[in-house]
């Protein structure tokens, strides 16, 4: 048994959305992904996505993508990211009754493998593109979720936690952040996020042991589209 994560599949089977214009690392890279998912990741395994899985608004637009992740092997978890517009928060259980197993959402909830609890939210880092006060209230409304998710894991007698995200967990130029902070806290051994996308941003944010925690990058064009084993 072992535990996967890939970000940004940023899939458009239905949409004329193509990648390929931000290089050649995106050329078939649905096939990439499908390609090193098969060779890698077993029927006992677990695969974290974490998050932009479509570039669908709608789940019907997005039906073609779903099944696509759906066909990949293990067991499936998937985080909300900023371009999963066909993801309401608010409905998180109804995706789950929905797809009744086959996928899994991780939002104000959390899913255990083996002793450990997996813990996420989409996350928010300051990039420029909103006021100050926009970015604060989203980024507060994300700790609280994140918060909610670890306490549930908490109340159920979990005491170790992997933390996943959408967005890096600091903005750019940060040292720590309420969600470094909070993975401190509780005690997360890692902390796994993408969003980071081309060599300017692949740095942006952690890598490696910081302060006990050990954070990753999983951007699908980071990684080639070949999924990052976290356990």
């Amino acid at each position: 048994m072992a535990l996967w994560a890939l970000g940004d599949l940023h899939l458009s089977f239905q949409s004329d959305k193509s990648m390929d214009i931000f290089g050649a690392v995106w050329r078939d890279h649905e096939k990439k992904a499908a390609k090193y998912c098969r060779r890698l990741v077993k029927p006992e395994d677990t695969l974290v996505l974490t998050g932009d899985h479509s570039w669908g608004h709608s789940l019907r637009e997005c039906e073609e993508d779903l099944k696509y992740i759906e066909a990949l092997p293990g067991r499936k978890i998937l985080l909300r990211g900023n371009h999963d517009h066909f993801w309401d928060v608010k409905k998180t259980q109804r995706l789950n009754d929905l797809f009744g197993g086959r996928l899994l959402f991780l939002q104000n909830n959390y899913y255990a493998y083996g002793d450990y609890a997996l813990v996420g939210s989409k996350g928010y880092c300051y990039e420029g593109r909103d006021t100050w006060e926009h970015f604060l209230k989203i980024r507060d409304r994300e700790l609280e979720r994140l918060k909610t998710s670890f306490e549930a894991a908490k109340a159920d007698g979990f005491r170790r936690f992997i933390m996943f995200l959408h967005y890096p967990p600091t903005s750019i130029g940060e040292m720590e952040s309420g969600f470094t902070r909070m993975a401190e806290e509780y005690g997360a051994s890692k902390v796994v996020y993408s969003h980071c996308h081309g060599q300017d941003r692949f740095y942006d944010s952690f890598h490696g042991d910081v302060r006990g925690i050990g954070y990753s990058l999983v951007s699908g064009d980071f990684l080639h589209f070949k999924p990052l084993r976290i356990l």
